[in-house]
C-alpha cells in the first residue's frame, strides 16, 4: 500500500507539472517573441531563447504615430480604479442593508436582485446605450461606470459574508451611540476584508479586460482604454508580432500585481461567500 501511494503521488505530481508547463508555454512564447527582432520571429527552427534579446519592441509601441499607447494605459488604470472601488462600495452598502437591517420587502428586493444574475450582459447593452445617449453621457467614463454600480454578484457574495458577522458587535456599537454609517465603516468593512479583496480582484480584472462596452461607448481616441489600443495595434501592425506581444505583456502586469496583493484573501473570501443564509 505504501509503494502504491508513492507511485500515485509521483504520477499526480508529474501530471500537474506537465499541466503547469503547458499553461506557461503561451506566456513564455509571448515573452520570447517580444524580445526578438522582426526577422527572428519567423526563423526555422524556432528559437525559444532569442540570440540577441532586445527591448526595442517595448520602446517602439510607446512611440507609434497613430496609437498613443501610454495614454491608453493610463486611461485603463483610471477606469479600472473607478470600476473597482465604486461598485465595491455600492455592493457593500447594499449587502449590509440586506444582511443586518430589517425593512419591509427585504426578501423580495433581494430575490429580484438575484434574478438579474440570470440576464446576460449583452442583452442589457442596447437599453443601457439608449439610456446613456438620452442623458448625453456617451464618450465619457461616467458611461462606463454607471451600469456597473449595481453588481448583483457582489451584493450576493458580500451579503453571505456579512451574515457571518455576529450581531453582538453591532448591538455593542449601537449601545455606544454609533450610527449605521460608523458601524458600516469601522466594524463591518474591517471584518469583511477577504470578500472585499476578492470582489475587488474580480472587479479589477473585469474592468481591465473589458473590450466590447468601451468600444461601444468611447469614440474619442484620446479616451481609449488599453484593450482598444491593443486591438488597434493588432489590426495596424499585424505583421509586427513582437509589437503585439510586447503590448500584451504590458497589459498583463497590472493584473498580476493586483492578484499578488489580494492573493492571501481570495481563497478565504470565496469559501465564505457560499455559506447559506
Amino acid at each position: 500500500m505504501r509503494v502504491e501511494r508513492v507511485v500515485l503521488r509521483t504520477l499526480f505530481y508529474l501530471f500537474i507539472t506537465a499541466a503547469a508547463i503547458a499553461a506557461l508555454l503561451p506566456f513564455l512564447w509571448m515573452v520570447s517573441t517580444s524580445l526578438k527582432a522582426r526577422e527572428a520571429i519567423f526563423s526555422i527552427p524556432i528559437r525559444w531563447i532569442p540570440r540577441e534579446p532586445s527591448i526595442e519592441s517595448y520602446k517602439a509601441i510607446f512611440t507609434l504615430a497613430n496609437i498613443d499607447f501610454l495614454r491608453a494605459f493610463l486611461n485603463s488604470i483610471q477606469v479600472a480604479i473607478l470600476l473597482t472601488l465604486l461598485p465595491l462600495l455600492t455592493s457593500a452598502m447594499a449587502a449590509f442593508a440586506f444582511a443586518k437591517i430589517e425593512f419591509k420587502g427585504k426578501k423580495l428586493m433581494f430575490s429580484s436582485i438575484l434574478l438579474t444574475m440570470m440576464i446576460p450582459g449583452t442583452i442589457t447593452m442596447i437599453p443601457n446605450f439608449i439610456t446613456l445617449k438620452t442623458l448625453g453621457l456617451l464618450n465619457t467614463y461616467t458611461a462606463l461606470v454607471l451600469p456597473a454600480l449595481c453588481n448583483s454578484m457582489g451584493i450576493f457574495l458580500m451579503r453571505q459574508n456579512f451574515i457571518k458577522i455576529h450581531d453582538e458587535y453591532i448591538e455593542a456599537a449601537v449601545m455606544d451611540g454609533s450610527s449605521l454609517y460608523r458601524i458600516f465603516l469601522t466594524i463591518i468593512l474591517p471584518l469583511a476584508k477577504p470578500v472585499l479583496f476578492t470582489m475587488g480582484l474580480f472587479n479589477f480584472m473585469g474592468a481591465w479586460n473589458n473590450f466590447l462596452w468601451p468600444l461601444i461607448i468611447l469614440t474619442n481616441r484620446k479616451k481609449w482604454t488599453l484593450q482598444l489600443g491593443l486591438s488597434n495595434l493588432g489590426s495596424n501592425f499585424y505583421n509586427y508580432q513582437h509589437y503585439q506581444m510586447a503590448g500584451a505583456i504590458i497589459s498583463i502586469i497590472p493584473i498580476v500585481i493586483v492578484y499578488l496583493i489580494s492573493q492571501r484573501y481570495v481563497e478565504q473570501g470565496l469559501s465564505t461567500g457560499g455559506i447559506k443564509a
